[in-house]
């Protein structure tokens, strides 16, 4: 009787043990679930990079860089400065070797100017609350025209068929290059984790390169998914004196030279723009 009796008490204490080992395991992969679910680099397939520098040119610390664009030589460069109602926005043409403004046109002071794009032989420049776009000239800086968006404008770019445009958020909005009309939108992701703060923009060999604001990142972008191929660190680039004293001066602009296949990152009021190459961080 007594066998019989220490039988059934072992096997409760069994079971009890059974079922609190599975609710420990349990809890184990809820906490690991929950864990990923706030930890994008638990569940991202994103590859590192660091970088080097090549060249460095002048950049005029005045320019509060809201956009970046090479081409044929020059660098166009959009810049956002003052405060609202009064700003003090501006579209330049700039050479790369010594820094000098070549030709500039002066925004309306109620619009502050944000990303641009080159279409054919037009400069396409965003603004930022005004939900309004101008289209200029390349050559001359002529004022075209203008249109609207619903959103806010930050980055702007041209993947030789459709503009691409940021506003601060975690998607990316593609754009009909000619009537400007919205045709798609896909949201940025890294794993699991929405990606915001998406400001300027380049299109590089099928990618979207994107600044996020007040970081010292850059997110690689698959411009068909949104998901995130892979993350710059320029972490330790050299900036301007101002940017150690404004804590505004951040790391914005990228602009890109597919015949030299040289990449160019600048950043808001600093001193210099720099040709960078990327070189592959094992994370590890």
């Amino acid at each position: 009787m007594r066998t019989t009796l220490k039988l059934r008490l072992m096997k409760k204490w069994l079971v009890l043990a059974v079922v609190l080992i599975a609710a420990i395991l349990l809890g184990a992969s809820l906490l690991v679930f929950l864990n990923n679910k706030g930890n994008p680099a638990s569940s991202s397939t994103a590859s590192y990079y660091t970088y080097s520098i090549v060249n460095t040119y002048p950049h005029d610390t005045s320019s509060f860089t809201e956009g970046l664009w090479y081409s044929d030589g020059y660098m166009y460069e959009s810049s956002g400065s003052g405060n609202g109602p009064n700003y003090q926005s501006t579209l330049r043409q700039v050479n790369l070797t010594t820094g000098k403004i070549v030709q500039e046109y002066t925004l309306p002071i109620q619009y502050f100017g944000e990303g641009i794009a080159v279409v054919g032989n037009t400069l396409i420049q965003l603004t930022w609350q005004s939900n309004t776009g101008f289209i200029f000239n390349k050559t001359t800086f002529a004022l075209l025209g203008n249109f609207t968006y619903p959103t806010q404008g930050w980055g702007l770019t041209y993947d030789g068929t459709e503009l691409i445009m940021s506003d601060g958020s975690d998607h990316l909005y593609f754009l009909n290059a000619t009537t400007f009309q919205q045709i798609e939108e896909v949201q940025v992701r890294d794993g699991n984790n929405s990606v915001t703060k998406i400001n300027s923009l380049d299109y590089i060999n099928g990618n979207v390169y994107a600044n996020i604001w007040m970081t010292n990142k850059i997110a690689i972008i698959n411009p068909e998914t949104g998901r995130v191929k892979a993350w710059i660190d320029l972490t330790g680039l050299p900036a301007s004196v101002a940017s150690k004293t404004n804590s505004n001066a951040v790391l914005n602009g990228i602009a890109y030279d597919p015949q030299g296949d040289r990449l160019f990152v600048t950043g808001k009021d600093w001193s210099s723009l720099y040709q960078i190459k990327l070189v592959p961080e094992n994370k590890s």
